[in-house]
C-alpha cells in the first residue's frame, strides 16, 4: 500500500477517534450540569486538560513560552474559550445531537468571516452553500413555530466562536506548532475560569472530582487525535469525518439522557452537513487550481 494512503487512513481513524472524545468530552459536561455550574464544569475540563498538556511537553515547556505573536494567541485562546463555554451551556438545557448539528454550522460561518476578515474571495457557489447551512440551522430551530430556548443561541454563538478560532489558527498556523497553541489555549481557559469559579464553587464529591478530570481528558485526547490526523492529511480531507459526531450524540444522548431528535432536527442537521462538506468540496477545488490573476466568479 502507497504510503500516502496510509496516512490517509490513519487520518480517518484519528478524526472518528478524535469525534469520539469531542462527544464523550459534551456528554460528560451535560451529565455534570444536573449537580455543578457551568463556569465550574469549564473550569474542571480546562485544568485536567492543561495538567495533561503540561506533562506531555515536560522539558520542552520552556521552547513554548515566548509565542511569536503573544496578542493573536490570546485573543484566539478567549475565543476557544468562549466556544467551550457557550457549548456547556447550551448542553445544560438542550439534545446532545441538537447542539451538534447547530455545531455543524463552523465550516459555513468559516467561509462566510473568511470572507469578511480576511478578504478571501468566495464565490456564488459557496455563498449558495451558506444560505443552504442557515435554512438548516432555521429547520432545527423552527423559529416562530415554538417557543426556541435561549440555549440555542448559545450553540450558534459557540460555533461563530469555534469558527473565529479556527480563522485565527489559519494566522498563526504558520509560525506556531500545533502543540504551542494547543498549550495557550489551555493556558487562558484555565487562568480565566479559575478567576471566575471561586463565585460558583460546590465542592464535588469523588465521583464529580472524577468526571470533571475525564471531560478534560477527553478535550485534551480528542485535540490531540485531531493534531496528528491534521499532520497526516489535508484539512479538506479530514474534516468532512468530523461529522460522525452526530451518530455519537444520538447514541450517547439517547443511553444517557433519553433524548432523541426529532425528524427536523435530522433534516436541518442533513442540509447543514452537506452545505458544509460542499464548501469543503469547493475549498479543496479552489486550493489545487493554479494561481490567476482574478478569482473565479463560481468560487
Amino acid at each position: 500500500m502507497r504510503p500516502a494512503a496510509v496516512g490517509d487512513g490513519m487520518a480517518v481513524l484519528l478524526v472518528l477517534f478524535a469525534a469520539a472524545c469531542f462527544v464523550g468530552m459534551t456528554s460528560t459536561a451535560k451529565y455534570l450540569s444536573a449537580d455543578y455550574s457551568t463556569v465550574q464544569i469549564v473550569w474542571g475540563r480546562y485544568l485536567a486538560h492543561f495538567l495533561i498538556v503540561l506533562a506531555l511537553l515536560g522539558t520542552r515547556l520552556p521552547e513554548v513560552l515566548h509565542p511569536d505573536r503573544p496578542a493573536t494567541q490570546l485573543a484566539r485562546s478567549l475565543v476557544m474559550f468562549a466556544a467551550t463555554a457557550t457549548a456547556f451551556l447550551a448542553l445544560r438545557y438542550l439534545p446532545l445531537a441538537e447542539v451538534a448539528a447547530i455545531m455543524f454550522l463552523t465550516p459555513i460561518f468559516v467561509t462566510a468571516l473568511a470572507a469578511l476578515a480576511l478578504g478571501e474571495a468566495v464565490g456564488l457557489r459557496r455563498w449558495s452553500a451558506v444560505g443552504i447551512g442557515f435554512l438548516g440551522a432555521l429547520i432545527i430551530t423552527r423559529p416562530g413555530f415554538e417557543a426556541v430556548h435561549p440555549a440555542v443561541f448559545s450553540a450558534i454563538v459557540c460555533a461563530v466562536s469555534y469558527a473565529l478560532y479556527q480563522i485565527m489558527t489559519r494566522v498563526v498556523g504558520d509560525t506556531a506548532p500545533p502543540l504551542v497553541s494547543l498549550f495557550y489555549s489551555c493556558l487562558v481557559g484555565t487562568v480565566v475560569s479559575s478567576l471566575a469559579v471561586p463565585f460558583f464553587w460546590q465542592t464535588p464529591d469523588l465521583q464529580g472530582w472524577i468526571l470533571l478530570g475525564v471531560s478534560g481528558a477527553f478535550g485534551a485526547v480528542g485535540h490531540l487525535a485531531m493534531i496528528g490526523a491534521l499532520a497526516r492529511a489535508p484539512a479538506s480531507f479530514v474534516t468532512p469525518f468530523t461529522y460522525s459526531q452526530l451518530i455519537w450524540a444520538t447514541l450517547i444522548g439517547f443511553w444517557l439522557f433519553g433524548d432523541l431528535p426529532d425528524l427536523w432536527t435530522y433534516v436541518g442537521a442533513a442540509l447543514i452537513a452537506g452545505s458544509g462538506l460542499y464548501v469543503l468540496h469547493r475549498e479543496r477545488v479552489r486550493r489545487s487550481r493554479p494561481s490567476k490573476p482574478l478569482p473565479s466568479p463560481e468560487g
